[in-house]
């Protein structure tokens, strides 16, 4: 069953692989796309502004070995941070920190 939650004049949507999203997705919203990555079929979520140019995107991918790496990039501020993370929860709280500062 495919997950999909739009929400009008949405800045932001969270997508999976598998075509599952949710439009400001919310720390606990976050956590739970990420409960949902496997390796078969839906290995990684983006979280990217509703435009057609993005100049930031955030992704999560679930990693072979076990764990997940996480990137956040920015272009308008030359913001490139790749990292490794086991923790869902640590990496639902950091994305949605670093989103809060996209719209500074």
């Amino acid at each position: 069953m495919a997950l999909r939650f739009a929400v009008e004049n949405a800045s932001h949507r969270a997508e999976t692989e598998n075509g599952d999203f949710i439009d400001e997705p919310s720390e606990d919203a976050i956590f739970m796309l990420i409960g949902d990555l496997n390796l078969s079929d839906n290995t990684f979520i983006t979280i990217e502004p509703l435009v057609d140019d993005p100049a930031w995107y955030a992704s999560i991918s679930r990693l072979d070995e076990g764990g997940y790496e996480v990137e956040y990039r920015d272009a308008r501020r030359s913001d490139h941070q790749l990292t490794t993370e086991t923790d869902p929860d640590k990496i639902a709280r950091d994305t949605i920190i670093w989103l809060a500062h996209r719209y500074r």
